[in-house]
């Protein structure tokens, strides 16, 4: 399947414009060929290629709606890392596992404090129509963790941390539940006065095993354990 990513409202279909270019200049994709849009919503069109000199469009020949997004849903809060590419490294790879929503939380020992987050939702685009995903997971605004607390369901959020001397739980103690969050700190982890902090806020520590795990390797192994939750 060929899938791209546009807009689709009732039966009109728009390909995004730099899809269009991806299309005609670099996949140089001729004018009949089976096309597939998803509008990252759950939607997703299928028809035949139009291509008028540097535009691409679509000639709808079906469209479905509603198609089943994953379950359970996964949204990991996530301290970027110093080096950015190990973060959207994790991003490719969550995006792929289904996770339906990433939020990038700024710590205390957060060393990088500016974030391209319209790169990462390029990426998370990317990543979704290579795994042929018709939901987009949400890419939310770089957030202080503070902040990042205020709305969230401290029943069904946790965090984990490296620090062995406070008390953890281990992942697979985790109640079954339709919907999941998880907190992950920066190289150097969260500081015991933030834990402190998670804790007097009802969020629950848990264990990722006996290996101390790299920030983005923490991340993608919970998405893993997630992903084994919906096969």
């Amino acid at each position: 399947m060929k899938l791209f990513y546009g807009e689709i409202e009732g039966t009109k279909v728009i390909i995004n414009d730099e899809e269009q270019q991806h299309i005609v200049k670099v996949l140089r994709m001729r004018a009949g060929e089976d096309i597939h849009v998803t509008d990252g919503k759950g939607r997703l069109a299928s028809g035949k290629l139009i291509i008028e000199g540097k535009r691409a469009g679509i000639e709808v020949v079906e469209i479905k709606e509603h198609l089943a997004d994953f379950n359970p849903k996964l949204h990991i809060a996530i301290a970027p890392t110093k080096n950015i590419d190990r973060i959207e490294f994790f991003v490719e790879k969550a995006v792929e596992m289904g996770i339906s929503e990433i939020s990038i939380i700024i710590t205390e020992k957060t060393e990088r404090k500016n974030i391209n987050i319209d790169k990462i939702r390029k990426q998370s685009i990317a990543a979704s129509k290579q795994s042929l995903r018709f939901h987009f997971p949400v890419i939310n605004d770089s957030i202080r963790l503070s902040d990042f607390l205020k709305n969230m369901d401290p029943q069904h959020t946790f965090v984990a941390h490296c620090h062995e001397n406070l008390e953890r739980i281990d992942l697979t103690n985790i109640p079954s539940s339709d919907h999941y969050t998880f907190l992950i700190g920066p190289e150097g982890d969260f500081s015991e006065r933030e834990i402190g902090y998670l804790s007097e806020n009802s969020i629950k520590a848990v264990s990722l095993g006996n290996q101390r795990l790299r920030t983005e390797t923490a991340g993608v192994f919970v998405a893993a354990w997630n992903y084994n939750k919906m096969i």
